[in-house]
């Protein structure tokens, strides 16, 4: 069966797991596990994404391997607010940018995921 886009980027379950990262499981069925380093590292946030030139100024080399989710929120019905262990909490990643950077390989080869 096919899927719509909406269903595609709309989360049926979000789960904590236990400050290492965030496991979504998308209307579409598909799951992403999202570590907290990794979520750290793509920060959309202003801090971390120049907001002249869209460059990317913090990465995932630029956080401590140990660094963990404190609390997760939802923002409205569109994005989750993260607070980490290294004091950073000023980025909204809306479920759409979530699917997007989901780094299983069935999104890879899709075309789906990071830098798609």
């Amino acid at each position: 069966m096919l899927t719509t886009p909406e269903e595609r980027v709309t989360p049926a379950e979000i789960r904590k797991k236990s400050g290492e990262g965030m496991a979504i499981r998308w209307q579409d069925g598909h799951e992403s596990a999202l570590d907290a380093r990794y979520l750290r590292g793509l920060c959309p946030c202003a801090q971390c994404v120049s907001e002249v030139t869209g460059q990317r100024m913090v990465s995932e080399e630029h956080i401590a391997p140990e660094v963990s989710i404190e609390a997760a929120r939802t923002v409205g019905n569109y994005a989750l607010h993260f607070s980490f262990s290294d004091g950073h909490t000023t980025g909204i990643y809306s479920f759409d940018y979530l699917r997007r950077i989901c780094p299983c390989p069935a999104c890879s080869a899709a075309g789906h995921g990071l830098g798609a």
